[in-house]
């Protein structure tokens, strides 16, 4: 069953982002939040660019983690789970 996070950007409409298969969530810099993925080579990485936090901020990972929780403990039919009330607005999501 696959779910997503739609996560709004700022200027563009929302972007999906797979809320499974995920191994770990971090704050890679304090304008960049990286969610690493299973992979059948290592992993694949997601960017999420946002404005700028303090020094040893997480407030950002933390809540694109609670975002993922939520998503995957709604019923199998909503397969996209509405990410609201993000500490920082996110500029850009990519992937690598």
């Amino acid at each position: 069953m696959e779910k997503f996070l739609s996560i709004p950007v700022t200027s563009e409409q929302n972007q999906l982002v797979s809320a499974t298969g995920i191994v770990l969530i971090v704050q890679a810099s304090t304008t960049t939040v990286a969610i690493h993925y299973k992979a059948s080579t290592g992993t694949d990485v997601v960017t999420i660019t946002h404005a700028t936090a303090g020094a040893g901020d997480e407030t950002m990972r933390d809540a694109i983690q609670n975002a993922v929780v939520s998503a995957l403990t709604t019923s199998w039919t909503y397969v996209k789970f509405q990410v609201n009330n993000l500490p920082y607005a996110v500029s850009a999501i990519a992937i690598a």
